[in-house]
């Protein structure tokens, strides 16, 4: 989401073929495994090849995040916007949802200010300092989208 608005609004305009992937979340806490998302995952495939899916299921972050990012052990998430409001950047802490009524749902926990105006911010909910500069040097945004702030 971040990368679409801010090569729109900040960059040369949103380029399909630079997506390395597209995230997309659930939650079942009947199936807390990680062959859960690669189902998912294969089902998107399956139903459009492209754009590069990855399907992950937040009820089951807490059996595997502090192992592959360090840190404390996390709580088990048990509804979507506890999980968006934990992702890195308030930008970044932003998901939309299709309903069977063709509306679109936005979650938000941080609001659309971070996103809409540019400003890439830490959110301190789960990414410490050391894990946000990691990001920032490996993400490069005001380099990639000339107008977009750094706040550290």
């Amino acid at each position: 989401m971040r990368d679409l608005v801010w090569a729109e609004r900040y960059g040369d305009g949103f380029d399909p073929s630079s997506v390395c992937d597209v995230d997309v979340v659930f939650l079942d806490l009947a199936d807390l495994s990680r062959g859960n998302d690669d189902r998912a995952t294969r089902r998107l495939v399956a139903t459009w090849s492209d754009p590069p899916w990855e399907a992950k299921d937040l009820a089951g972050v807490h059996t595997w995040y502090p192992t592959k990012f360090g840190g404390d052990p996390v709580a088990p998430l048990r509804a979507i916007t506890d999980a968006v409001a934990t992702w890195p950047e308030y930008a970044t802490a932003v998901a939309v949802r299709l309903e069977a009524h063709g509306q679109i749902v936005v979650c938000a926990p941080h609001g659309l200010d971070d996103l809409l105006d540019g400003v890439w911010r830490r959110n301190p909910a789960r990414v410490s300092p050391e894990v946000s500069r990691q990001r920032l040097a490996r993400h490069r945004p005001a380099e990639r989208w000339p107008g977009v702030r750094v706040v550290t």
